[in-house]
């Protein structure tokens, strides 16, 4: 019997239309979260990956800028129609190299496919205005014209969704793309990529470069590229707008996020315990969205951290190909000990542990890398666990006094990336949205997600930039304003002129 590990592919990048492939290319080991094997290897970039990644976009934008927008708009028609029908091969992917359950990774496509609902609509969106006659025979207009060569860097808990925040705006604008997915799952962006040039669109328009930091480094550095967006945690944000910024680039970095949902004394218990287990561990907690803390308002927190243990204990979790899961593992047995470090840190650090999901094991699926849900009560501000994101299905429970000091409590924290209320009461809704610190508020909606004709993005160190992700925010990103001023001058001329035009 050969005792021999059986072969896995090798996956590469996406280039000019094809994939490409290097012999003696670096590479990292891709993993199904649920099992801990090895399905696949995935091709780091090299700087002549990235040159060549970069060149192909550049060398397909002049005519992709050029063709008309209802021409671009129809090819994302297209796109999105192999989308719907390639749905359930992208939630496989998903959760294969993700993890998270089939679910909840067809509700992340069907959110993608939203996007680019919106960016069919390109033609419209892109309608300038035009002012005749404002002065001595002149017209005055303006256009917004594409970049060039633009990028995408995106995190390994939405392969498909977030990408999708960038490249179809920006093609329907007239950008050309390079996608630097995350190297965790890089198998969607492949068959993201492969749709797209059955859609129609051309050869080196949309690009995938597989890859690590010297992947993002290459393309922050490339005097071609003329935009980036990412998405990621706050560090890398940072470092990504401050070297994009200072190499004269646009770049729009959303970062960390430490998701506050306050309970009011009034609010339906039961629904906003139903809410927490489903915003703190669906997912196995890694979303930026994820409710992380909750900040228990007077004298109901013994009986909602009662109610919310009873639930965390009892949660389904399992393979997420399993149509009963619930929750499953998390993305890397490095990230399932990091997990587990803040579990421990918030044990010593004075946190009252009531729900341990660390020792967690899954029948048929022992090298997994499964964490249980994990409840903290009695957590502080000064705790480890409070201040930092976890990114994983760890709920900590605050209690305050009252309203004042929940919005304190969630204004004085660094990230402010999304919050939610639940209340009966019109007046402390309309508070709390009008006051709280926060780039996207739920009122009685635990994961407040704007839609595609919104925009998405926090504030503080939950955004470096100026303009959010999608919807017109990422019309303006994707373009650059022109205004024209034009004159047909008659046959009498009437000599130099030397004020500005008015309308005089």
């Amino acid at each position: 019997m050969n005792s021999s590990a059986s072969p896995v592919a090798t996956l590469g990048h996406y280039i000019a239309g094809a994939v490409r492939q290097a012999g003696d290319a670096r590479t990292s080991d891709v993993f199904n979260p649920a099992t801990g094997a090895v399905t696949g290897k995935v091709t780091l970039a090299t700087q002549a990956d990235v040159d060549a990644g970069v060149a192909a976009a550049a060398k397909a934008f002049p005519a992709w800028s050029a063709t008309a927008p209802l021409r671009r708009a129809r090819i994302l028609m297209r796109f999105r129609e192999l989308l719907e029908t390639n749905r359930d091969e992208l939630a496989r992917l998903i959760t294969q190299e993700h993890g998270k359950v089939l679910s909840d990774a067809a509700g992340e496509v069907t959110r993608g496919i939203e996007i680019v609902e919106f960016a069919m609509g390109a033609p419209h969106l892109l309608a300038g205005s035009h002012s005749d006659n404002i002065g001595g025979g002149i017209d005055n207009w303006n256009l917004r014209q594409p970049l060039g060569v633009v990028a995408g860097i995106t995190p390994f808990n939405f392969p498909v969704m977030v990408p999708m925040w960038m490249f179809p705006m920006a093609l329907a604008c007239g950008n050309t793309f390079v996608l630097k997915p995350s190297e965790r799952d890089p198998s969607p962006s492949l068959l993201v990529a492969e749709l797209l040039k059955k859609a129609g669109l051309p050869d080196g328009v949309f690009n995938v470069l597989q890859g690590d930091k010297l992947a993002v480094d290459g393309l922050l550095a490339h005097p071609d590229v003329q935009a980036l967006s990412f998405v990621g945690s706050t560090p890398i944000a940072e470092y990504i707008y401050s070297e994009g910024t200072r190499r004269g680039k646009r770049v729009q970095a959303l970062g960390g996020a430490k998701n506050h949902m306050v309970i009011m004394p009034d609010a339906d218990i039961d629904q906003a315990v139903d809410a927490l287990i489903g915003a703190a561990y669906g997912s196995a907690g890694e979303r930026c969205m994820a409710i992380s803390v909750a900040v228990v308002v007077g004298d109901i927190a013994d009986s909602l951290v009662e109610k919310v243990a009873a639930k965390a204990k009892k949660l389904i979790i399992r393979n997420g190909t399993d149509p009963a899961a619930e929750m499953g593992p998390v993305v890397t047995a490095i990230h399932k000990a990091r997990i587990e470090g803040y579990i421990e840190a918030g044990v010593k650090q004075g946190a009252r542990l009531v729900v341990d999901g660390r020792g967690m094991s899954v029948p048929g699926c022992e090298k997994g890398f499964f964490i249980g849900g994990t409840l903290f009560d009695k957590v502080t501000p000064e705790m480890t666990i409070y201040k930092e994101e976890i990114f994983g299905p760890v709920l900590s429970v605050v209690r305050v006094p009252d309203f004042a000091s929940a919005l304190e409590l969630i204004n004085a924290h660094e990230f402010g990336n999304g919050v939610a209320c639940f209340t009966r009461d019109g007046q402390t809704a309309r508070e709390f949205s009008r006051r709280v610190q926060v780039g996207m508020v739920g009122i009685n909606v635990p994961i407040p997600v704007p839609m595609a004709w919104h925009s998405f993005g926090g504030w503080k160190r939950s955004l470096f930039g100026d303009t959010h992700a999608y919807g017109m925010e990422g019309v303006r990103f994707y373009t650059r304003y022109k205004s024209i001023m034009q004159r047909w001058p008659d046959s009498t001329s009437k000599g130099p002129e030397f004020m500005m035009p008015t309308a005089q």
